[in-house]
C-alpha cells in the first residue's frame, strides 16, 4: 500500500488532474494538442537527448537487459499479431495494430517517472538504455509489418525507405541519435546551452502526463473487447512477466532488473494509438487499450514493485 501511495499515486494524480481539467472544459482540447506537440516534439526529445548524451554507455549497456525486455516486447507483438488473425479472425491490417498495442509500452510517459519515484533519478540508466531502440524497434517492425502486408511484392528497396523515412521523421528518434552521436563525440554542451535544456528536462514529464490524462478524454472503452483484452493481457501480463524470468535467469543486476520489468509492466503508450490513426486501422482497438491498460496498470505496477528487490 505504502508504494501504490508514495510512488504511483502522484503519477497517476498528475494524469488525472489533466483529465479532469480536460473532462471540466477548464482546458480545451487545442490546448491539450499544443502541450502533447511541446512534449512529443521538443521537450521529451530533449530529456532523451540529455539522459543519453550523458549516459557511460560502456558501463551501462548490457545485451542481457535488452534481451530481458525485448524478448517480452516482441512476444507481445508476434502474439497480438497472430492472436488476432487465428482467435479473432482480424483482418490482417487490424492484426498488426493489434501487435503493436501488445509492442508498445508506455516507457518514456510512465516508465520513467515510477522508476524515478521508486528507486531514485540514478535508477534510470537501465530504462534509458532501454529507451535508445525502444523507438526505433516497435516503429520499425510496425511499419515494415504494414508495409509488408499493404504492399505485397513491392521493392524491397523502395519498402526500406518508407520505413527509414517514417523512422527518422520522429522527433524522439532524432533525440536519441543526437545524444548518441555527441555522447561518442566526447564533447560537452556549453554551460548556458546545458542550463536551458536542463529546464525543458524538467518540463517533459509533469507536461507529459498532464497532456496524456487530457487526451484520454476522447477514449471510449466500446467494442472489440476481445481485441482488447488479448491486447492488455500480452502487454500487462506477458511483458512484464517475460521480463522477470529472463531478467532472473541472465542473472540480471538488481537495478537492471527493476528497469527491465518496470519498463515492460507500462500499459501501451498513445503512440499505440498515433500508428493506428497513420494507418486508418484498428483505432478503436488502441485507444480503448490506452485508456483500459492505464487505469488497469495502476494494479499490475503495484504487484510488480512489490515482487522485485
Amino acid at each position: 500500500m505504502q508504494a501504490l501511495v508514495q510512488v504511483i499515486a502522484p503519477v497517476f494524480l498528475v494524469l488525472g488532474f489533466g483529465y479532469l481539467a480536460t473532462w471540466r472544459k477548464l482546458i480545451n482540447e487545442n490546448t491539450i494538442d499544443g502541450l502533447m506537440m511541446f512534449t512529443q516534439k521538443i521537450a521529451i526529445p530533449c530529456l532523451l537527448f540529455k539522459g543519453i548524451s550523458t549516459l557511460d554507455l560502456g558501463q551501462n549497456f548490457d545485451w542481457r537487459l535488452m534481451a530481458s525486455f525485448y524478448t517480452g516486447a516482441l512476444t507481445g507483438f508476434f502474439g497480438g499479431l497472430i492472436g488476432a488473425r487465428m482467435l479473432l479472425g482480424r483482418p490482417w491490417e487490424d492484426c498488426v495494430t493489434i501487435g503493436f498495442t501488445g509492442l508498445f509500452s508506455n516507457a518514456l510517459l510512465l516508465g520513467l517517472p515510477i522508476t524515478e519515484r521508486a528507486y531514485g533519478a540514478e535508477a534510470l540508466a537501465g530504462n534509458y538504455m532501454i529507451i535508445t531502440i525502444h523507438a526505433p524497434i516497435c516503429y520499425g517492425l510496425g511499419i515494415t509489418a504494414m508495409e509488408i502486408i499493404r504492399h505485397r511484392g513491392q521493392n524491397p528497396a523502395v519498402l526500406a525507405t518508407k520505413v527509414l523515412r517514417a523512422m527518422f521523421s520522429n522527433a524522439m528518434v532524432i533525440g536519441i541519435a543526437l545524444g548518441f552521436a555527441l555522447n561518442i563525440s566526447g564533447l560537452s554542451l556549453p554551460g548556458p546551452m546545458n542550463d536551458a535544456l536542463n529546464l525543458l528536462t524538467r518540463a517533459a514529464l509533469p507536461a507529459a502526463l498532464f497532456g496524456l490524462g487530457g487526451v484520454l478524454v476522447r477514449y471510449r472503452p466500446e467494442g472489440d473487447l476481445k481485441a482488447i483484452a488479448l491486447a492488455l493481457s500480452l502487454s500487462l501480463l506477458v511483458h512484464p512477466t517475460i521480463a522477470y524470468v529472463l531478467g532472473q535467469w541472465l542473472s540480471l543486476s538488481p537495478a537492471q532488473l527493476r528497469s527491465a520489468v518496470i519498463t515492460a509492466s507500462m500499459a501501451p503508450g498513445v503512440n499505440t494509438y498515433v500508428f493506428a490513426n497513420m494507418y486508418a486501422t484498428g483505432r478503436r482497438v488502441a485507444a480503448s487499450s490506452v485508456l483500459i491498460g492505464t487505469a488497469v496498470s495502476m494494479l499490475t505496477i503495484w504487484c510488480w514493485l512489490a515482487i522485485l528487490p
